[in-house]
């Protein structure tokens, strides 16, 4: 059958769906005849590789760890005696290692995603991995490569963002990076080496404020509340006078 599976017949018209290592091990190949002890012992083996096979299935999707193999067979109903079985056939026969599966994972982390160093690691540690392994792994990887990234990331987020003021815009990427695993120094020192363009920003909430708020006040009441609304946003007062003036005086 499929996938290295052998459907065997037996009289009375019984029939079990079972695995070549099965087949090999009660050496099935040159029997002729099955008593009832044998056939019993085969229904017990394929219940037993049932398991194996299924985690097999699983690790073939990707890379898994041992915590997620014992959580994945448990949740197939296989008691913890066949769970253990499983997963020392798993690393015997080279599916299943921790420290190959935290040298790819963190390869990926790196290359394909957003996260920073202490994000990669605690989810290794939810893992179950150990800390030493972890930082042996991530200690292979330069500071800079996390610091080129970074740079890349914020610089994106700047030319993408056209609603916050610098000071906006800074706060709300620092949390952001922060919560990515970023180091908040080199999160800092990234973000003071973007340049940012405030005075389009500022042009248009002022266009929006003035809009509203032109409807309720007018004169001094209105340019008051304009600079309020203007600093509670993030804006400098020198950038929020200059644009005032400079709007006034059209």
């Amino acid at each position: 059958m499929k996938s290295g599976k052998y459907k065997i017949e037996f009289d009375q018209h019984k029939k079990i769906t079972t695995y070549d290592e099965v087949i090999l091990k009660n050496n099935l190949l040159f029997k002729k005849e099955i008593d009832a002890e044998i056939q019993n012992q085969i229904y017990r083996d394929t219940a037993d590789y049932a398991g194996y096979y299924k985690a097999l299935k699983y690790i073939a999707i990707k890379m898994r760890s041992v915590k997620e193999i014992y959580t994945y067979l448990e949740s197939k109903g296989i008691v913890k005696d066949e769970q253990d079985k499983i997963v020392e056939k798993l690393k015997k026969n080279g599916f299943l290692n921790d420290q190959s599966f935290v040298v790819s994972f963190v390869a990926d982390k790196i290359h394909l995603t957003n996260m920073g160093p202490y994000q990669i690691k605690r989810e290794l540690e939810n893992h179950n991995i150990e800390e030493d392994m972890i930082l042996k792994e991530l200690c292979k990887y330069d500071n800079s490569i996390f610091e080129k990234k970074l740079q890349k990331l914020i610089q994106k987020k700047v030319s993408l963002d056209h609603k916050h003021s610098k000071y906006q815009l800074q706060q709300k990427l620092f949390i952001e990076f922060s919560n990515l695993g970023y180091e908040k120094e080199q999160i800092r020192q990234a973000l003071e080496k973007v340049s940012y363009s405030d005075q389009e920003k500022l042009k248009r909430e002022y266009d929006i404020l003035y809009r509203r708020l032109s409807k309720k006040y007018e004169g001094e009441i209105l340019r008051s509340h304009m600079k309020n609304k203007l600093y509670q946003k993030g804006f400098t007062m020198d950038d929020i006078n200059d644009v005032l003036e400079i709007e006034v005086g059209r």
